[in-house]
């Protein structure tokens, strides 16, 4: 969430810009004077409660000096103190209630929009930054729907049986092609300075609901229920890895933080009906690699991160020979924790258009205040700061599988890409069997 203080222009700050980028995102603009009388509510709720307690305290002080003068009655006193005690409670249920009202709201207020990102609320409206690779423009091309049940490689009828809408079981030497995107993408991320990651499959509550949209419990997270409290599986190893760090303070020279998530990641994909449902492009069970990278708050270093780590998944892309552009995604279609959003886009020749295969994200300091990753030392003179954190896609592997088998297909098969021959035994063809 953002920071209280952007809400208050008594304090040299400034609530337009957040009203501007509420606009931008084509969303609610009348909460940044909600959040900003409900805080005023509360500091003088709270100011109102410090006055109760420095009068219950003087008080007890009186009545202990009554109770050592065996001539005084203190009765008079203990009343008033207990009467005092009863307001405080019911001031700190108030103030609770106000509290609690005052961050569901501030939950609602999105990142603060980059003045880079492109204003729309139509993603058609995108802006291509840069489109490349020659994608195939033959005619009559194979889908990878039709490639999966001609190579072999996939059993969506059975998945389905079993699993329900969108399941599939991955056969032969499409487990081998799975894999080897998994340890070409490992490697690729180690050779520049990450560390490899395997995260949990699933979060505890408490913890998921600092990692993730209040939206994304209905539409996107699997609830698992079974002894105990309540958990659900993740949707990104993103959210693992967020609370991983969780409560940490992070110092300078430990920065930067540059993880490579490996995980099987659940999604629900509630509204996307229609959207790329058949085969296994999006699916509801999947594994990704991730980048996950942590930076300090101040001058580029985040933004230098971000276009860093967009170089990487371009790198890898052009290393597997796939055509692709990139886009900036409009400032209509972030997420609240986005401030800034580029998606590449690789070529689907069958269908002559582009489809999503990364999205690579700045959520500069929006999600580290509510986990509390503080960044350096903190002297109380000036205000606590949080680190930044960033995450990329680097492959989802059963999407990139997609888009291979499109551009690599042949008359009678689909070659591999050379990068990933080393990891599939030498194999370098993959024939139709059916």
């Amino acid at each position: 969430m953002l920071d209280i203080n952007i809400f208050r222009e008594e304090k040299g700050y400034d609530p337009d810009r957040v009203r501007e980028s509420q606009k931008r995102r084509f969303a609610n603009v009348d909460v940044v004077d909600e959040i900003i009388e409900l805080d005023k509510e509360l500091r003088k709720r709270i100011f109102g409660l410090d006055g109760f307690k420095k009068e219950l305290n003087k008080i007890n002080k009186e009545v202990g000096k009554l109770k050592i003068s065996p001539n005084l009655d203190a009765t008079e006193l203990i009343n008033r103190a207990k009467d005092i005690k009863r307001q405080i409670e019911e001031e700190q249920k108030e103030l609770k209630a106000v509290k609690d009202l005052l961050n569901s709201k501030r939950e609602t207020v999105g990142n603060l929009v980059h003045d880079s990102v492109p204003i729309s609320d139509d993603e058609e409206n995108n802006l291509v930054i840069r489109t490349v690779g020659e994608g195939r423009k033959e005619e009559k091309l194979k889908n990878h729907v039709d490639l999966v049940n001609l190579l072999g490689i996939v059993e969506l009828k059975k998945g389905a049986d079993v699993a329900g809408s969108r399941g599939y079981y991955l056969l032969g030497i499409g487990v081998r092609l799975n894999l080897a995107l998994i340890l070409f993408a490992q490697d690729f991320l180690e050779a520049r300075g990450f560390d490899l990651i395997e995260t949990p499959f699933f979060m505890r509550r408490d913890k998921m609901n600092k990692c993730a949209q209040l939206c994304q419990f209905d539409e996107e997270l699997y609830k698992v229920t079974g002894e105990g409290e309540d958990k659900y599986l993740i949707a990104t190893s993103e959210q693992p890895l967020c609370a991983y760090h969780a409560d940490e303070r992070i110092y300078p020279a430990d920065l930067p933080i540059r993880h490579a998530g490996y995980s099987t990641c659940f999604r629900k994909e509630v509204g996307s009906h229609g959207r790329d449902t058949l085969g296994i492009f999006r699916v509801h069970q999947f594994q990704k690699i991730e980048q996950f990278c942590i930076t300090s708050p101040n001058g580029n270093d985040s933004w230098d991160m971000h276009e860093e780590m967009l170089k990487n998944a371009e790198d890898f892309y052009k290393e597997l020979g796939l055509p692709y552009r990139v886009v900036s995604v409009v400032s209509g279609a972030l997420n609240l924790a986005a401030a800034k959003k580029y998606d590449l886009e690789g070529w689907f020749p069958a269908s002559q258009t582009y489809g999503e295969l990364v999205s690579c994200t700045n959520c500069t300091d929006y999600q580290s205040r509510k986990l509390d990753i503080a960044f350096g030392q903190n002297d109380g003179k000036q205000p606590k700061q949080f680190v930044h954190i960033l995450n990329s896609t680097l492959t989802a592997t059963e999407r990139t599988m997609c888009c291979i088998l499109e551009n690599y297909q042949r008359e009678n098969g689909v070659e591999i890409p050379k990068v990933l021959v080393p990891y599939m035994g030498g194999k370098t063809f993959i024939p139709f069997k059916n």
